[in-house]
């Protein structure tokens, strides 16, 4: 038989070898079929798996072999979407203000009462203006801090500036506010159901886990409160308008099962396995961990929720969804950390309180941290196109490609990964040097391969799929 290969990379998984292609099919081979393969020995194979082979374009006989490129492609462009819708999230830090001190706060937030970390309403207005340049027809603008309650008058500024603009641009615009609901009353609440703004808030678990970390700037519980205002803005907005993040800190690893009860206890119907960043008071407390820990924190948690699914209850491990959705679709996905080129200030980009503009929210944290490398413009003193065409987003965009990169071109998993450039840049002080033993690195490589070992588990299959066609 005359076949010829198409381009692939592979993994050895246990006793298999798994195959992905440019487009994102993969196929599982034994060793002895991959050796077949590799020295053109095809007429040893059955012919189920030559089917399989061809169908999903690792080999081509080559009568067909324009048409296997062309439909490569198709599925290629699909991936790389994302690039076209330039830019949706903008992110508007309006106050380093907090009522809290968490030990692993990665911007390191500021006491209540420190008046000049507040953005004003002006500079929130000369970044709305901003806003509205970027010509992507869907707009989510998220307010983060600090704490944003604590600047109201600048959030409602922006929201009803935002929206008199909109009037005339007609834009799909949505707004999130990023709090810790401390602070949250009736007349935030009123503000937000009437001009339809969602809140993402954050729980990381049980009370004494909620606590541990996330601390009070007086000794009040945080997690007592939290409970309190999580359920009066679910009676107010409705439950689909609160959503909620864990992070993972070291104490929290050995009790993901309890954190997930938590979850499940306070009616939320998913959690993100979000660990640790190196950056502002998490680095200066050295609240680190192994990628190993957390990668086996990862699996008991997700086969604790397969579980769950079984029984009969829908709940979502919303990472592993995205991860899922990059390998069984062809379609990308929003998530910064999982595009080539990297997504930051592409898919996102963020401003803080003085008008400073930053690719993603990781550049800001190494501001605070007195390194303004990925620092692109400010709102007052450049245009858009300065902004936009910087220097710098020009630096992540050639250095971020996956597919070129030295440690990840070859990497079978790089399809649906990503590149993080920001902790690229800390470690190494380079944004290209992505390494096999970095953190990164190993926590996707011990991810991937545990999806897709589980994958081939019918039941798994099925749970994950129902979370995708949510």
């Amino acid at each position: 038989m005359n076949y010829q290969l198409l381009p692939f990379e592979y993994r050895r998984i246990g006793h298999r070898i798994l195959l992905v292609n440019e487009c994102g099919d993969y196929t599982w081979l034994l060793p002895q079929h991959f050796d077949d393969i590799r020295h053109g020995i095809f007429d040893a194979l059955p012919d189920n798996l030559l089917h399989e082979l061809e169908s999903r374009h690792f080999i081509s006989k080559p009568e067909h072999l324009g048409t296997a490129i062309e439909l490569s492609a198709a599925k290629y462009r699909t991936r790389k979407a994302f690039l076209r819708d330039f830019t949706v999230l903008h992110m508007m830090v309006i106050t380093l203000k907090c009522n809290h001190k968490c030990e692993y706060c990665q911007v390191s937030s500021e006491e209540e009462d420190a008046y000049k970390y507040d953005m004003s309403p002006e500079v929130a207005m000369k970044i709305i203006d901003l806003i509205f340049k970027a010509p992507n027809k869907h707009l989510k603008i998220e307010f983060q801090g600090g704490e944003p309650l604590l600047n109201w008058e600048t959030l409602t500024t922006a929201v009803l500036y935002a929206k008199k603009i909109n009037e005339q641009a007609k834009k799909d615009l949505s707004f999130v506010v990023c709090t810790n609901i401390f602070a949250l009353n009736d007349e935030h609440l009123a503000f937000f159901k009437e001009h339809d703004i969602y809140i993402s808030t954050s729980l990381d678990g049980p009370r004494d886990l909620h606590d541990c970390h996330r601390l009070m700037r007086t000794s009040t519980s945080s997690y007592d409160k939290f409970v309190k205002s999580l359920q009066h803005a679910r009676e107010i907005l409705g439950h689909d308008k609160v959503a909620a993040l864990m992070t993972a800190s070291s104490d929290s690893l050995d009790r993901i099962e309890e954190i997930i009860d938590e979850y499940i206890k306070l009616g939320f119907t998913g959690i993100f396995f979000r660990c640790l960043n190196p950056y502002g008071d998490a680095y200066k407390n050295k609240l680190f961990y192994t990628p190993d820990r957390f990668i086996e924190m990862y699996k008991k948690g997700l086969e604790y929720i397969v579980e769950i699914n079984k029984r009969g209850q829908k709940f979502i491990e919303f990472y592993t969804e995205l991860l899922t959705r990059r390998i069984l679709t062809p379609f990308s996905t929003g998530f910064v950390d999982l595009q080539s080129p990297s997504g930051a200030g592409i898919s996102g980009v963020i401003y803080d309180y003085n008008g400073d503009v930053y690719p993603a929210d990781e550049g800001r944290m190494l501001a605070r941290m007195n390194n303004t490398h990925f620092r692109m413009g400010n709102v007052f003193t450049n245009t858009y196109q300065e902004i936009f065409e910087s220097d710098i987003l020009k630096e992540i965009v050639s250095s971020s490609c996956i597919e070129c990169m030295p440690g990840c071109s070859e990497c079978a998993f790089r399809t649906y990964c990503g590149v993080d450039v920001f902790r690229n840049y800390l470690e190494t002080g380079n944004i290209s040097n992505a390494r096999p033993n970095s953190f990164f690195c190993q926590k996707q490589k011990g991810i991937f391969e545990h999806i897709f070992s589980r994958l081939e588990d019918h039941d798994f299959s099925d749970i994950v799929h129902s979370w995708i066609v949510k």
